[in-house]
């Protein structure tokens, strides 16, 4: 098997981190600590735990550690629509942001069934 480096999935993932990253760099200083810190650690959760995920010995634990991303997927998904609500998103940021967590999600849900095979 070719190393994480190489699952689409994955990719996607750091992208979309880097993304994340640059969206909370114009949140208000006093979220530093808050909900932008949130939204990057459960960013930054996603690709590392399906790079850990892989690392491992067994389809069993890439697919827990897989289900771990895609819990992490959810949490950002939800602060995204928090942020929207606070006024620190405008609804395309979010909206194009969702597209992409959309797609993440189809693309572990896949990666975890193949576990299952």
């Amino acid at each position: 098997m070719a190393g994480y480096q190489e699952l689409d999935v994955w990719k996607l993932a750091m992208h979309f981190t880097s993304a994340i990253y640059r969206l909370t760099a114009s949140f208000p200083k006093d979220e530093q600590f808050g909900l932008s810190s949130q939204l990057r650690r459960a960013a930054v959760s996603i690709p590392s735990n399906i790079a850990e995920g892989h690392a491992r010995s067994s389809n069993n634990e890439l697919r827990r550690f897989c289900t771990i991303a895609r819990g992490s997927l959810a949490e950002v998904e939800t602060q995204l629509v928090i942020a929207e609500d606070l006024g620190y998103l405008n609804p395309k940021e979010t909206e194009q942001a969702h597209e992409t967590t959309t797609k993440l999600g189809k693309m572990l849900s896949g990666l975890i069934r193949s576990c299952n095979r």
